[in-house]
């Protein structure tokens, strides 16, 4: 349950990344600058957490050891996840984004089978690959089914084909890249290394992907606004840190338990409660239809289910594989 509810708070910080995009986007700026602005802000934050806790030669140590595997799964996992979320944000409103988004509800489930796991038995230790869970999987369809309904609403008053391929389709390439960079990364770090380290690990990593942004949005747009600067810090701050922060650390404390773990990345599906609210706030966006309120109900039950089943010992069947 604990888990559960630092995944939740961390969805909080992560809504802001939809709203502020879209503003930025509102107000002319390049959505280029925008995802490679906050990864650049991120990195003093991180450094200066690490350093004091006395991780940075650690980590340093680590990222020589393993280039390409720091390399290719943060960007992954960070620059194939932000760059198509800015890019969605910047051909359409944030609430259609940010409840495209919630599809890593399902995609964080359907990679299960991507790994293995180690398991003591009487022939000795053993790899297994991990399965879908099923159950988990069942309540991601809820919330998933209550996300539908609050887009129906939306979609209604104006849904372009083209806004439909541009503005969904990278973000469906986000909401499997995420989760996949994460879990990948964890899989190398195997406990070894703590959050902020893996976070600040990953950010620079993916820097040649974000300075390659950069290149191309200097080429194509110049230099960025101040207030696309300030906006982007902001994020970086909000999303970039805390939340990043706060959902990897919920992650790592269930990183064994796939129904555990399947239900904190579902608390990611609240993120559109809290864009909705803050577009009303600082977008002037319209309060929700009665159709969307029933959306958002779904999506709590949803929510509930998924706290009810991570705190059940549910037994996922595993199949063998070869003797390591």
């Amino acid at each position: 349950m604990k888990a559960i509810l630092i995944g939740i708070v961390s969805s909080v910080f992560f809504a802001v990344t939809f709203i502020l995009n879209r503003s930025m986007e509102l107000a002319g700026g390049s959505w280029l600058w925008s995802a490679s602005l906050r990864y650049f802000f991120m990195i003093p934050f991180l450094l200066i957490i690490v350093l004091m806790k006395g991780n940075l030669k650690g980590l340093f140590k680590d990222l020589r050891a393993y280039p390409k595997t720091w390399i290719l799964w943060s960007t992954v996992g960070f620059g194939l996840f932000y760059g198509p979320i800015t890019l969605a944000a910047a051909s359409g409103p944030g609430w259609l984004v940010a409840g495209t988004w919630q599809f890593t509800i399902i995609a964080g489930a359907l990679i299960f089978p991507l790994f293995y796991e180690n398991r003591n038995t009487d022939e000795g230790t053993i790899k297994v690959r991990r399965t879908i869970p099923i159950k988990g999987l069942l309540f991601s369809s809820i919330i998933f089914l209550g996300i539908i309904i609050i887009q129906i609403q939306q979609a209604s008053q104006g849904l372009s084909l083209q806004l439909f391929l541009i503005g969904i389709l990278p973000v469906l390439i986000a909401s499997f890249a995420y989760p996949l960079g994460n879990r990948k990364m964890m899989e190398h770090c195997k406990g070894n290394m703590d959050t902020f380290s893996r976070v600040l690990g990953m950010t620079l990593a993916s820097l040649p992907f974000w300075i390659a942004l950069a290149s191309i949005g200097y080429a194509t747009e110049g230099l960025p606004s101040g207030s696309q600067v300030f906006q982007s810090f902001i994020v970086a701050l909000s999303s970039g840190v805390i939340a990043t922060v706060l959902f990897f650390f919920a992650t790592d404390m269930v990183k064994d338990d796939s129904p555990k773990l399947a239900a904190v990345e579902a608390t990611q599906s609240t993120q559109i409660l809290f864009v909705i609210i803050g577009e009303m706030l600082f977008l002037q966006e319209a309060f929700p239809s009665f159709i969307s309120i029933i959306g958002i109900g779904i999506i709590i039950i949803g929510m509930l289910l998924h706290s009810m089943a991570s705190r059940m010992n549910i037994v996922i069947p595993i199949k063998k594989a070869k003797s390591i």
